[in-house]
């Protein structure tokens, strides 16, 4: 089985955490362009550099297959790893398909007769029956993939930034109405999270010891200037930023650039759909995998090709999400913060726990100062995660509460982890 090396780890990981600029309009329409850029700057040092310092440490020092799940189980035992794999599987159900839904927004920009009727619904379903097959190919196919995809969804954003100096400035933008700047900053939260999910794939990497650190470092740096630098060029235009909205990219492209641009970052949307989704696919099919290695899930879970993908686990994930295509989800993104928040907690714990209870592990990379700033390293992530939902307390997920709903699922976790502890014995 052929490993995973820097290159194509940075982008999946890339692809895991970001899919490019594509997101953002909200941010740039509550805070404008100056806001935006502050929001974009400071979010992934007080965020983002926590998680990716700690992801470097445990991936280092526990490079096992299941990542996060092989942590906290160490950590704290089998009934907290279990509950941090039932998180992960519950966000996906609501984060995945997403995905598909923005492969076919930006498919019906490039041909309307596409989002007409059941076609957005058929097309979602194949992009998910493509990448169950890439991802049979394995890890390193899926590695490899996502950097010739992230250089097509990031060109047509060089070629924007370069446009953006040739066009004369229309004046001063108007300032917008920064009560939308807590909403940005929230949006900036969900478009930065994800960076433990590259470490469910840690047998597959190529010298994880030395790879993951170096690859979280350089793959922080990327997310923030892809993030960063469009909004930056867009701003020297003077283009009002309160008519943002999701899909703007493609307006600003065509006053830009032409049709050509338009039609340009359209075809990145389209990739950034099928980018984000195969990447997902590869972190979160290894989850039933390990859990079925540990007797908690059906054994059959556990079946491989030579290529080391659990093509079993792939196939249930991606019929179970074809599924969720029907519900017609919105971006829930107070319960994905929720859910991914608890999951995030229980692995800053592990860190701290597996520095008390095995202080002699080895450790390639170490997260600088010792067992007390291991601890505080978590504080302002969950400091902010606590903000976001109590700013978020009043939204509903159809006829109940944001909150209410992930709670439920939450408890629901202790339920399953006793029905697969009965059926084990």
């Amino acid at each position: 089985m052929k490993r995973l090396t820097v290159a194509p780890l940075v982008a999946a990981t890339y692809f895991m955490v970001s899919g490019g600029p594509y997101g953002l309009e909200e941010i740039v329409a509550g805070a404008g362009y100056v806001g935006a850029i502050l929001v974009l700057a400071i979010t992934p040092v007080i965020w983002s550099l926590p998680t990716v310092l700690m992801v470097g440490e445990l991936a280092s020092a526990l490079p096992e297959e299941g990542g996060y799940y092989a942590w906290v189980k160490r950590a704290l035992g089998p009934f907290w790893g279990f509950q941090e794999a039932w998180l992960s599987l519950v966000a996906s159900v609501f984060d995945m398909a997403i995905y598909p839904t923005l492969f076919t927004l930006y498919l019906g920009r490039l041909w309307p007769a596409l989002a007409v009727g059941h076609r957005p619904l058929l097309l979602g379903a194949a992009m998910i029956a493509v990448c169950a097959l890439w991802n049979l190919r394995g890890a390193r196919s899926v590695g490899w993939g996502a950097v010739v995809l992230s250089v097509i969804l990031l060109s047509p954003f060089v070629v924007l930034g370069f446009s953006s100096l040739a066009h004369a400035p229309d004046g001063a933008a108007p300032p917008p109405a920064m009560s939308g700047l807590w909403a940005g900053v929230l949006v900036a939260i969900w478009n930065y999270m994800g960076w433990d999910n590259a470490s469910t794939i840690a047998g597959e990497v190529d010298r994880p010891q030395r790879t993951y650190p170096l690859a979280m470092l350089i793959t922080v740096t990327l997310v923030a200037l892809t993030y960063i630098l469009p909004v930056a060029a867009v701003a020297h235009t003077g283009l009002d930023p309160r008519g943002w909205t999701t899909g703007g990219w493609v307006d600003v492209g065509r006053i830009l650039g032409g049709e050509w641009l338009a039609r340009a970052i359209a075809l990145g949307g389209v990739v950034c759909g099928i980018g984000m989704f195969n990447a997902l696919l590869l972190s979160y099919s290894r989850l039933p995998l390990v859990l079925a290695q540990d007797k908690l899930l059906p054994r059959w879970l556990a079946l491989t090709l030579p290529t080391g993908a659990p093509w079993v686990a792939i196939l249930v994930c991606c019929v179970a999400w074809t599924a969720c295509l029907t519900l017609g989800f919105q971006r829930l993104i107070e319960l994905d913060v929720l859910i991914y928040g608890l999951s995030l907690l229980l692995e800053f714990v592990a860190l701290v726990g597996l520095r008390i209870k095995e202080p002699s592990l080895p450790r390639p990379f170490r997260v600088p100062g010792g067992t007390v700033t291991a601890a505080l390293l978590g504080v302002v992530p969950m400091a902010l995660i606590a903000t976001a939902l109590y700013q978020g307390r009043h939204e509903q997920t159809g006829s109940l509460p944001t909150l209410g709903l992930g709670a439920m699922l939450v408890v629901a976790g202790p339920l399953v982890y006793w029905v697969g502890v009965r059926r084990r014995t």
